[in-house]
């Protein structure tokens, strides 16, 4: 009894040995600045078909020979160019690429807000190798959390991998490794396979609405009416049809805020934003400008920038 104790607890060093040797876990990476993504001119980015996707979704995308391409710089190969509702708050996104005819394709994500400004940007070293498991096969895999600003209706994610990624490999684990760790037997002293990478590939999307806020905004804070407009994609507009009316919301107040009503809101913004809740922040925002505030705006972004 003592000897099989023995070789489960082998067994479970081992394992754990093998998770330690790989890339650490995307989630615990930021996005790169923007600054390091490849430049697309606006027409580039009009002229692709953007493909809507509304949470909750799980979607797989196979990127072939009839998928639409970028050769521009870096980029090149098959691209994914999606388009996600902005107004429900903030998304959590898991992009998976999975092993597909020993290939991998490897993603890099450039995330642009409603009028296709760069807003953040997630290199292929972002999505790591993880192993297969019971429901899933060996994959390179991240989690996007993305917190759109108010006022946008749609935010998009370009999908493309590069000439730098086509010239290196990804290793994996080799299966009889993960099998003798996983049932406590000594782990084989054999090589791990490697997947080399391609141009085209099998995408999994999962995209959900989550209550907290992203840490990633998308979508400049403009001062109030200092909105650019729309970006025309495909002959529609990113609002979704003809230009419309302002809300009636966002009309002005008949009297200008109370100072102790306008001092209240700006005390409940700085506490939304130091518990991380940024859309309630972003709510009263909004809710104290419908009111007649001319602070709330400047409290805000001054509290998301740790100066509030």
């Amino acid at each position: 009894m003592k000897n099989t104790v023995n070789r489960i607890t082998r067994g479970v060093l081992l394992a754990c040995a093998l998770c330690a040797s790989l890339p650490a876990l995307a989630d615990t990476l930021q996005p790169t600045d923007v600054a390091a993504a490849p430049e697309l001119s606006h027409a580039t980015l009009q002229s692709l078909h953007w493909q809507p996707l509304t949470p909750p979704t799980d979607t797989t995308i196979t990127l072939g020979p009839q998928s639409q391409t970028l050769n521009q710089g870096e980029i090149q190969g098959a691209v994914a160019a999606l388009a996600l509702p902005a107004n429900r708050g903030s998304l959590e996104i898991t992009l998976s690429s999975r092993l597909h005819n020993k290939q991998l394709y490897v993603p890099n994500v450039l995330v642009l807000d409603q009028h296709l400004r760069p807003a953040a940007y997630y290199p292929g070293s972002y999505f790591t190798y993880r192993q297969p498991g019971v429901m899933s096969g060996d994959r390179l895999e991240g989690t996007m959390k993305l917190t759109p600003v108010l006022g946008q209706q749609q935010i998009y994610l370009l999908i493309y991998t590069t000439r730098q990624d086509l010239t290196t490999k990804t290793q994996m684990v080799n299966p009889a490794k993960a099998y003798a760790a996983g049932v406590g037997n000594a782990v084989p002293d054999i090589p791990d396979p490697y997947a080399s990478h391609a141009a085209q590939g099998v995408l999994t999307i999962q995209a959900r609405v989550e209550r907290q806020s992203g840490n990633v905004m998308i979508g400049a804070l403009l001062p109030s009416g200092d909105t650019p407009a729309d970006v025309v994609i495909g002959g529609q507009s990113s609002a979704n049809g003809a230009p419309q009316s302002a809300p009636a919301s966002m009309a002005p107040p008949s009297e200008p805020m109370l100072a102790e009503t306008a001092a209240y809101f700006d005390q409940s913004i700085r506490s939304a934003v130091r518990q991380g809740n940024i859309d309630k922040a972003l709510r009263l925002m909004n809710e104290a400008e419908r009111l007649g505030s001319t602070t709330a705006r400047e409290t805000f972004i001054r509290s998301v920038k740790g100066k509030g």
